[in-house]
């Protein structure tokens, strides 16, 4: 195996989970792999343009290819949704499931007050763990104007997990049980 074919298999085992984490939530399900696939085509092809921290050049390849997929409208919905449809085995597994979806839940309902480039800004920082200045690559904008998306995104995202209570701490509405009265006793 010589060099180039060492470095783009060591780039397809470090980061195809990375980057189809990310198509996912912006493209439709049955198109994720494609594009995804897409995206280490276009790397094999490029692959002495990598830099060394290759993430970020993945993703911003990742992002054009699935805004070529589908228009940006309604983008933060769809990501929203997408995430609300993914389960984790901590969603399967937790010892409260209640708390564990209300809380999942309350996150995913402070995701939606985001814009989708606020919304994208918290993703990248926080899901990715893009520094910012790489980030705002991917995003395909300044590294000032992603810190402003950054910020604002943070502080709206903080301000409706705020407004939304802890779970377990608000007894959810009941509906009364109706009253079985046996036919024979």
């Amino acid at each position: 195996m010589d060099e180039q074919e060492a470095r783009f298999t060591r780039l397809y085992e470090t980061y195809y989970r990375n980057v189809f984490g990310y198509v996912v939530l912006r493209v439709a399900p049955h198109a994720a792999e494609d594009v995804t696939g897409e995206v280490f085509t276009i790397a094999w092809r490029k692959i002495d343009e990598i830099p060394e921290r290759a993430l970020p050049w993945l993703l911003g390849v990742a992002r054009n290819l699935a805004r070529q997929s589908h228009s940006a409208a309604g983008q933060a919905r769809r990501l929203v949704d997408r995430l609300a449809d993914l389960t984790t085995d901590a969603d399967r597994h937790a010892w409260d499931a209640a708390d564990h979806v209300i809380a999942r839940h309350q996150a995913l309902a402070a995701l939606r007050t985001l814009s989708p480039k606020e919304a994208e800004a918290v993703t990248l920082t926080v899901w990715h763990g893009l520094e910012p200045a790489e980030a705002a690559r991917v995003a395909g904008c300044s590294r000032a104007a992603f810190l402003v998306r950054l910020h604002r995104g943070r502080r709206r995202l903080a301000r409706a997990l705020d407004a939304s209570p802890e779970p377990g701490t608000e007894a959810p509405e009941r509906a009364p049980r109706p009253r079985v009265i046996p036919e024979k006793l």
